[in-house]
């Protein structure tokens, strides 16, 4: 039941004028409170006696400063991939008594697993005596048991749902005492160790109850449940009453049921229906229709009209009256896509993983509710998966009145050791916590799809989920299902979650399209669509790392600390690179932008797709520091794309090119069918689409005008081609940007002259792809050479076991078992005249994929500080080495410039390289060429195998 939307019968009564409402008693305040670290609590009957602690709540044990310091031998719920990870050589110098720091994830100061014991003494009022008494407790982590002036009143264990106990038997009129033990240890039920519902990797195991607690009083015949279900066919909802008769005879009633549409200045009532009607003993439900009229209104992402529904209930025993809102909405399926009220929509997701550091549980109030989703919005999403976790409804109403559509889920992930389907106790709790999560939320318009949980695991899963789906498509057609995200396509899911369709994929490492084909944007999804025809929502897109954000540490003031980046920043610091904290995480940032763009444009080019959901538009704190988000946990910010920026090719109508590649000679055509995805509210009309080609000053090279078209819903809807040759000596980046009815889109390409300029003045360099005998003499008599180093050459103890790919790191290496990637760009100055013909902004972009593909990183770990990389080469913030890509330094008499990209094979088929080696050679051949930094000769051999 909507219990936070109910309103109750108003028994007044004056005093001083005031009228009092004792429908309710507020139970927030001062509770008496125990630990029960040893588990004896039951047995001792601490229900009979008094706890000799306080806390507050709604709170959590650790907001009231309960728990025990975190250690070493903390109990942590969530799996570590490296037990022994203390004794890593990457951890352990920046660990110590003084200072435990956990590099896995955000960590409290304090931490308990176990039961606690919470108590408190009330007043009943005689106004009660032979009514329904309901205790309410919206938010509980995550086993309750509840005794009433010692008498047992039963046991409650929903992660996603408020914990409902019915004291009508045991609380009269007096003084009682209520006594309530939460336990967040792991038991029978064992919905995942990683499941973001109860994971210390996200909001943190923690013990205590939050939200409304209360208890409430009812007459004995009373509305217990609403059920709305929209019929916009007939402009009618459809709709069942479950009234509880706990008298004991039957009770003649009437029903006065009345909608109002609450999306008008005024609010505009409809007429008000009468139904009289006989209830027996114990619960009955009551169904009937209910018109909107002709005027309905609908609900989407658009226009998010609400309707509020009021239903009163009288009978002798009483008046009760329930009220709540709904939204006139049809989220079906046409073909392989979806449609929200016959419309066609493409889900732009990310993933809510339940990280909320302030607090470490779930926001119960609107208004946080209401940011997160704005946040959303404004970077053109229209969807949040909660990943193994239902949130409060808080968020619900939120996304009912903002128009944002939730997959919401059983509050599992039923892995390592978790087995479903298998006969164990989390089969039959699946069904109870979805009977629990649809009877408290299902009447929001905004819960459009629901799945049992994340990546299951059970020789039997197939079979389970099957039965599952079937389950609710027979029980409640309101919203769509799937057995589960990731996995497996089963034939009774209405649309499949798979993990296919994305540029980097689980163990594909250097292989992936991003990594593997040179760059183009000519691709999609096509040959991933799945033969039975059914929508394809992409399963955990994205996550692409960037580098900690330092200045963030400050901002973890509540419950979690960023222990973490505080370990990852003395890494830094010992590695003599704290200051360029801010530019690897700018660099990265970029690097990390960028390949979000790839992954969300390949999505928006392929017809029939039905969404992507990314792992996150706000960072991962958890599983190794998964810093995926291009916001931070807060969601906010990080300073290196804007929502303007991220929504030209994340929105509701996004312009796309095809372009077969990023680079191009000056002889070249540059070509690109152009095309667009249009899921905004209606058709576009009249629309007149144009382009341009400008340089790194915004001075226009070359433009036009499609033809003037109408652009109906859906994608892959074509505007034209372009076709134009940009004529220069010199090699410049452009950007090629598309605009139609207001909405722009661009992608940066590169034109390399198709013949270079011979200069004699580089005859005199050397180049050699090793520290050979000649290269030796040429230096020490003082002569120039250029080492360009074939790819796995190099030391692995002087980088040659470094993993570097064009992309950014892939979730992250502690908890991907190391998979490559290991790096997150590059950091360079442009204005290097050592880049001087090789046009690059400051980080990684499409021109270096040939480069990084080509490459090994060079450790100067052993060398002097001195030693300055001119492209220097981000790691991973775990192990914060000193890796160059190219750096110069004087050996002997003479200078080096020193490539760890390979410019030497294969030119004709490189364009990159080819201009890349040009560059180098004229500042080699220039007086800009003057090293600072010394090397010995035998310093350069170690760097080699």
């Amino acid at each position: 039941m909507n219990t936070k939307l109910s309103f109750f019968l108003i028994i007044p009564f004056l005093i001083a004028g005031w009228t009092i409402d004792d429908s309710k008693l507020d139970l927030s305040g001062t509770w008496k409170f125990k630990i029960d670290s040893l588990d004896k609590g039951i047995d001792q009957k601490w229900f009979l006696t008094e706890l000799d602690e306080s806390v507050s709540l709604p709170g959590s044990m650790v907001e009231n400063g309960k728990g025990k310091p975190v250690g070493f031998n903390t109990k942590w719920l969530g799996g570590i991939q490296q037990p022994e990870w203390f004794n890593d050589d990457n951890y352990k110098p920046y660990l110590s008594k003084d200072s435990f720091l956990f590099p896995f994830w955000l960590s409290p100061e304090l931490h308990y697993y176990g039961a606690a014991w919470y108590q408190k003494t009330i007043e009943i009022p005689s106004s009660w005596e032979g009514e329904s008494v309901e205790l309410f407790l919206e938010r509980c982590h995550w086993e309750t048991r509840v005794w009433v002036d010692g008498k047992d009143a039963g046991m409650k264990n929903s992660l996603g749902a408020p914990h409902q106990y019915d004291l009508t038997e045991i609380l009269c009129p007096g003084k009682h005492t209520i006594t309530i033990c939460v336990d967040n240890r792991m038991k029978a039920v064992n919905v995942g160790p990683n499941s973001h519902s109860v994971s210390d990797h996200t909001q943190g195991n923690w013990n205590g109850i939050v939200g409304e607690i209360q208890l409430l009083k009812r007459p004995s015949v009373y509305i217990k449940d609403l059920k709305v279900n929209p019929d916009i066919e007939h402009n009618a909802i459809a709709i069942e009453v479950l009234i509880d008769n706990k008298s004991a005879n039957s009770q003649a009633g009437v029903l006065l049921v009345q909608a109002s549409s609450m999306s008008q200045n005024d609010i505009y009532k409809l007429e008000q229906k009468r139904f009289e009607i006989n209830i027996g003993s114990g619960q009955v439900t009551e169904s009937f229709q209910y018109q909107l009229g002709k005027d309905m209104l609908l609900w989407d992402e658009f226009d998010p009209n609400l309707y509020s529904l009021s239903v009163k209930l009288e009978t002798g025993k009483g008046v009760d009256q329930e009220e709540m809102h709904f939204g006139m909405r049809d989220f079906s399926i046409k073909g392989s896509g979806f449609t929200i009220n016959g419309r066609p929509i493409f889900l732009r997701g990310t993933l809510d993983c339940a990280a909320f550091p302030k607090t470490g549980y779930p926001p119960t109030e609107e208004s946080e509710w209401e940011r997160i989703i704005k946040v959303c919005k404004e970077h053109g999403l229209n969807h949040i998966r909660f990943h193994s976790w239902c949130p409060p409804e808080a968020a619900f109403n939120a996304a009912d009145k903002l128009g944002f559509y939730f997959q919401v889920e059983c509050s599992s992930w039923a892995n390592q050791g978790s087995l479903i389907g298998d006969g164990n106790a989390i089969d039959n709790w699946i069904y109870k916590e979805s009977e629990n999560i649809v009877n408290s939320y299902g009447n929001h318009p905004s819960f459009v799809m629901m799945a049992y949980g994340n990546e299951p695991a059970g020789e039997k899963q197939g079979e389970y989920l099957d039965a599952f789906i079937d389950y609710w498509k027979n029980k409640d057609d309101r919203r769509l299902y799937t057995g589960a995200a990731g996995w497996p396509m089963i034939d009774a899911n209405d649309f499949h979650n798979l993990p296919g369709p994305r540029i980097q994929g689980w163990g594909e490492q250097l292989n992936s399209i991003i990594n593997g084909e040179a760059p183009r944007t000519d691709y999609d999804w096509t040959d991933r669509l799945t033969a039975d025809g059914k929508p394809v929502v992409s399963h955990e897109i994205g996550q692409w790392c960037a580098y900690p954000d330092f200045k963030e540490i400050k901002n973890y003031s509540g419950v979690l600390k960023a222990k973490n980046f505080e370990l990852f920043k003395e890494s830094l610091n010992a590695h003599h690179m704290g200051h360029l904290a801010d530019s690897f995480l700018l660099a990265s940032g970029k690097l990390q932008a960028l390949c979000y763009k790839a992954d969300i444009e390949a999505a928006l080019r392929t017809k029939g797709f039905a969404g992507f959901q990314l792992l996150g538009l706000s960072d991962f704190p958890g599983q190794g520091t998964a810093l995926v988000g291009i916001l931070n946990a807060f969601w906010e910010e990080k300073g290196y794309i804007s929502p303007q920026e991220f929504s030209q090719f994340c929105n509701e109508v996004v312009p796309l090119a095809r372009l077969s590649k990023r680079v191009f000679l000056s002889n070249e055509i540059i070509r690109a069918d152009v095309e667009v995805a249009n899921f905004s509210k209606m058709k576009l009309d009249s629309v007149l689409p144009g382009w341009e080609i400008i340089d790194d000053k915004g001075k226009r090279q070359a433009s036009g005008n499609f033809e003037e078209l109408n652009i109906p819903l859906g994608n892959g809807i074509i505007l034209g081609t372009i076709e134009t040759k940009i004529n220069t000596n010199k090699p410049v980046q452009l950007t090629l940007c598309v605009n139609l009815a207001g909405f722009e889109n661009s992608w940066n390409i590169w034109v390399y002259p198709s013949k270079l300029p011979e200069d004699e003045s580089v005859d005199d360099i050397y180049i050699t792809q090793v520290m050979d005998k000649e290269a030796k003499k040429i230096l020490d008599w003082g002569g120039k050479v250029l080492i360009s180093i074939k790819k796995g050459s190099i030391d692995p103890k002087m980088g040659g076991n470094v993993g570097i790919g064009f992309s950014s790191i892939f979730w992250n290496t502690a908890w991907t078992g190391g998979q490559k990637p290991h790096t997150l760009g590059i950091l360079c100055d442009p204005s290097n005249q050592a880049l001087a013909n090789f046009p690059t902004s400051f980080h990684s972009d499409w021109q270096w994929w040939d480069a990084m593909s080509h490459s090994n990183a060079v450790s100067l770990e052993s060398f002097s500080d001195e030693v300055k990389p001119i492209v220097r080469v981000i790691d991973d913030w775990v192990s914060n080495r000193q890796l160059a890509l190219i750096f110069e330094v004087k050996v002997g008499k003479g200078k080096l410039l020193f490539s760890g990209i390979d410019l030497i094979n294969d030119l004709e088929n490189r364009v990159e390289a080819r201009q890349l080696l040009f560059s180098l050679k004229e500042y080699m051949g220039s007086a800009n060429f003057n090293p600072q930094a010394r090397l010995e000769s035998e310093q350069i051999k170690s760097l080699f195998k």
